[in-house]
């Protein structure tokens, strides 16, 4: 098959990294906003959000706190805004889904399933935090569930049918692409379905190169070409990952959310940054970059004009 244009997809702060990781975590307002902007300057087509609270850092799937940047980032770029309905782990499935239901985007996330999700082992490296919350919310996830249960996932569903929002499913390890298939068979869903593997969270899947070929094996088994694949590699494992679904047809995401790094014992000084380094790999690897509006296109998005932001 002819290899189409790489989609890169950049995820800006997340709720994984607390701010004591990394001086470089957008955390106000303004920080998500000018480093989803420089990111979609940089290449990506679509922006991922998550919201966070100015002071502390703290997640915050508020309506409110969403509000205080997706119409700047719409304002300043063109790239195809993503809203989470993963929020932060520990969070319900009715407070994940408010900022979906009030502004009603071209694209949001879809986990598909629960699964343990650890982020414990993070204290292993990183030992001083500048807020109470951090080291508690990361030891919690010792003892944690992200819950997304077939009802949940039918409710995110139904509010999608309802506001023209289409998702990216996020599948953590193959079962997450059999439920995705389940709900195609049950009439839930159309094609063409944006499957995000994501590899590397302790309690999904791994990173090993054999890990990225059997997620593309079985969606490819699953869904035929009704379907386009994009891979995160969490952690160090971001650019390497990245690199080979873009030498298998797929398209890539990156940013903060995923990997503070950008290299061995280097951090990353901005979501830009990690983009332009993807960019170089596909770009060396002979490939072109996607469009905000040909991601449009080819996920058959209704277009910004049509969100209620």
């Amino acid at each position: 098959m002819k290899q189409r244009r790489v989609i890169i997809s950049c995820a800006v702060t997340g709720a994984v990294h607390t701010p004591s990781m990394t001086p470089h975590l957008p955390i106000t307002p303004q920080q998500i906003a000018d480093d989803a902007v420089a990111a979609a300057d940089a290449g990506a087509a679509i922006i991922h959000l998550h919201a966070r609270d100015p002071v502390t850092g703290r997640p915050d799937q508020t309506p409110e706190a969403f509000g205080k940047f997706l119409p700047q980032i719409k304002e300043r770029c063109d790239a195809v805004i993503n809203i989470t309905t993963g929020g932060a782990p520990g969070m319900q499935v009715t407070e994940r889904i408010q900022p979906v239901i009030r502004f009603r985007p071209e694209l949001a996330s879809l986990n598909m399933g629960s699964m343990n999700f650890g982020m414990y082992h993070m204290l292993d490296r990183f030992k001083e935090f500048k807020f109470d919350w951090e080291a508690s919310f990361l030891e919690g996830t010792r003892d944690l569930v992200f819950k997304n249960t077939f009802r949940d996932i039918e409710q995110i569903l139904q509010l999608g049918k309802e506001s023209g929002t289409r998702f990216e499913f996020e599948c953590y390890d193959s079962a997450h692409l059999y439920n995705l298939r389940h709900f195609v068979d049950r009439g839930l869903l159309e094609g063409p379905l944006f499957i995000q593997s994501v590899l590397g969270i302790l309690g999904g899947a791994g990173t090993h190169p054999e890990d990225v070929v059997h997620m593309k094996r079985t969606a490819d088994r699953l869904f035929g070409d009704r379907y386009h694949w994009s891979v995160i590699g969490a952690g160090s494992a971001q650019l390497r990952v990245a690199a080979l679904a873009a030498t298998m047809g797929g398209n890539v995401r990156v940013g903060l959310e995923d990997s503070i790094w950008l290299g061995p014992d280097r951090l990353a000084e901005s979501n830009a940054q990690q983009v332009r380094a993807v960019r170089a790999i596909i770009e060396g690897l002979g490939l072109e970059i996607a469009s905000a509006d040909e991601a449009r296109d080819r996920l058959q998005l209704k277009g910004a004009a049509a969100a209620a932001f």
